[in-house]
């Protein structure tokens, strides 16, 4: 049998920029959701499961390089990991596949103004994107999505301490590690104002300052992707959460019956048209990307003025911007109904593997 590659292994070769060839077997359908930067592809997953001995013997792939095969969970890219072994290929299979890749992340800084410097730490395997923000000698978590060990090794090899949590809006797609951080340090976790989530938080109302090190965050109450969802300000950028992306807009229209759906997504309107007609050198930094984000350093981010030329739904008038959106309403989330309810309860499974596995799937182009 074939060897085995863990994905803490995997994501450092990519850290590292070692050479490596990834080969995901997957069905199309699902290498184009949601996969690994920079793999190469081959719809291979069925032939394989029956047992195809010839599927992957025309594939012309590097010999010298390692080659890791990938599947959802690392059971059909370990029989491809043999056959391609058999041909003489350095070839490992990764450890719990897609799922588990989900957890993976790089990271990405933004310097801006006054002294404030911003780690984007995102999620390669689901695209979700988080923040830490730091000025002087504190810092703020912004939206948390991964384990918070990660969170707090960045915060001390920075040299600052976390003072607050932070959610922009109840999350539809992956499980809030908000409260869990915020309780582990001792400080306070903030969430726009709603009435939805059963623990203790400090609400968040449009206008709301957080001070921390020598700056201020300030927050902007933007609905339409969710009622609460909110932007937060700071020295020429916005935290966007999943009201605005870099060339797309956030879906209204989860856990949201039709007529509901038509009020969220006119009111989306109105906080896309205030976030947009701020200065065009503002930055964008959202809470997801549309595509795997990769491992290069370069961060996830986009002006205001690029955003409005890119967008061409931000073109239309506000009945028709509503129409397109609630006519256009892509497959929901993965377990997004579960994934909502505990987040409103602030309980954190100790496996989510399976329960956040996919695509995040809270935008519409």
């Amino acid at each position: 049998m074939s060897k085995l590659v863990e994905v803490e292994t995997l994501q450092l070769w990519l850290a590292e920029g070692k050479p490596v060839t990834v080969l995901d077997v997957r069905p199309r359908e699902q290498y184009d959701e949601w996969r690994i930067p920079g793999s190469v592809h081959v719809d291979a997953y069925g032939k394989l499961k029956a047992g195809d001995e010839e599927v992957l013997r025309a594939l012309d792939l590097p010999t010298n390089r390692p080659v890791v095969t990938v599947c959802v969970s690392g059971n059909t890219s370990q029989v491809a990991a043999d056959q391609l072994e058999r041909r003489g290929l350095d070839v490992s299979s990764l450890t719990g596949g897609m799922k588990a890749w989900s957890f993976a992340w790089n990271k990405a800084v933004v310097s801006l103004p006054n002294g404030v410097e911003v780690v984007q730490v995102r999620r390669a395997g689901k695209g979700c994107l988080s923040y830490l923000v730091s000025s002087q000698q504190e810092a703020l978590v912004i939206d948390p999505s991964l384990d918070q060990q990660v969170y707090l090794d960045l915060a001390r090899d920075l040299g600052v301490e976390i003072v607050g949590i932070l959610d922009t809006h109840l999350h539809a797609d992956h499980l809030s590690r908000a409260n869990h951080l915020a309780t582990t340090l001792g400080v306070p976790r903030y969430l726009p104002a709603q009435d939805r989530v059963n623990c203790p938080h400090t609400p968040l109302g449009n206008g709301d300052v957080i001070t921390f090190g020598k700056s201020k965050l300030e927050v902007l109450l933007t609905p339409g992707h969710t009622w609460e969802s909110s932007t937060f300000a700071i020295d020429g950028a916005l935290f966007t959460g999943d009201t605005l992306f870099t060339d797309s807009v956030g879906r209204p229209d989860l856990e949201a019956a039709p007529e509901e759906a038509r009020k969220r997504a006119l009111v989306l309107y109105d906080s896309l048209q205030r976030l947009t007609s701020l200065p065009g050198e503002t930055l964008v930094l959202p809470a997801h990307a549309d595509e795997p984000p990769d491992f290069s350093g370069t961060p996830w981010a986009a002006r205001i003025s690029d955003v409005r030329a890119k967008i061409e739904l931000l073109q239309l008038e506000r009945d028709a911007f509503a129409d397109y959106l609630t006519d256009h309403a892509q497959p929901a989330p993965a377990n997004h109904t579960l994934i909502v309810q505990l987040n409103e309860a602030c309980e954190l499974p100790q496996a989510v593997g399976d329960l956040e596995a996919g695509a995040n799937r809270c935008a519409i182009h």
